[in-house]
């Protein structure tokens, strides 16, 4: 009497396993030449020479030009910060219409507020400050306004999400007394997600230093104004004083935002 010997595929599950392998090559290979089809492979291998002259040319940075970027950080960190501040205020009232358990439309409000943070999700900051250059002109506002509706969506999905993951019994508690719903909301769900809230909220800002510092490279002033201005001009002394004080900038925002994170939650 002989045994079957175990096989962890079938030879149909084998076969259908190796045309799919074979199909994701063939897909990957496709794809490749799609996107290198018009690379000038010359100066692809040329690269490392441009590399090389470049970063010669921003060495020593020239740190005497710090004295002109402190107003440019300055208004890139208040652009981050403004732009949270008014992103999250906007995103509040949308989460709570895009969640299941709070919306007061699940046919009409609920897919209108979905909308809402899909769209904002879908362009990114650059884009969104590279159309309101175009509408307000340059400046600070377009730039302002760009990581705010940026933000909406970012804030809205992860506080809707904690919306409707709160424990429904404080709730219930809070309905069954017959409190109005202004009063649910203030004491039933506010309290439960207000850690999130935080979270999210300081989290995000620290994303947002790090979008507003490319901001000015379309117009919309901050430090990537000075960054355009250094590269057109090839003061590349000037460029790697920049790109240290953006990392700088990035670097202490982070240790902000873990401290803060820390404490509240």
């Amino acid at each position: 009497m002989t045994t079957a010997a175990w096989q962890r595929r079938t030879p149909r599950a084998r076969l259908l396993s190796w045309f799919g392998w074979l199909g994701l090559v063939a897909l990957t290979v496709f794809c490749w030449e799609q996107m290198t089809r018009d690379t000038i492979w010359a100066f692809v291998a040329d690269a490392p020479t441009q590399a090389s002259d470049i970063g010669g040319r921003m060495v020593p940075p020239r740190w005497s030009y710090l004295s002109v970027l402190w107003k440019p950080l300055w208004d890139t960190l208040n652009m981050a910060t403004l732009g949270t501040a008014l992103g999250v205020l906007m995103a509040v009232p949308i989460a709570f219409l895009a969640a299941r358990n709070t919306t007061p439309s699940a046919l009409l409000m609920r897919p209108l507020a979905l909308f809402v943070i899909v769209a904002s999700r879908s362009i990114n900051a650059l884009i969104w400050a590279l159309l309101l250059v175009a509408i307000l002109g340059p400046g600070l506002l377009p730039g302002i306004i760009a990581i705010a509706l940026r933000s909406i969506g970012f804030v809205a999905k992860l506080l809707y999400e904690a919306i409707e993951e709160i424990d429904r019994h404080p709730v219930e508690a809070i309905v069954a007394t017959g409190a109005p719903r202004a009063s649910v909301v203030a004491y039933g769900i506010v309290p439960q997600i207000l850690p999130a809230f935080s979270g999210i909220s300081v989290f995000r800002w620290d994303i947002n230093i790090r979008e507003s510092t490319v901001l000015g490279l379309v117009g919309a002033g901050g430090i990537g104004l000075q960054l355009e201005t250094s590269l057109n001009t090839l003061a590349w002394p000037q460029v790697s004083v920049i790109l240290l004080a953006i990392l700088s900038t990035v670097v202490l925002g982070e240790w902000v935002s873990a401290r803060i994170r820390h404490a509240i939650l």
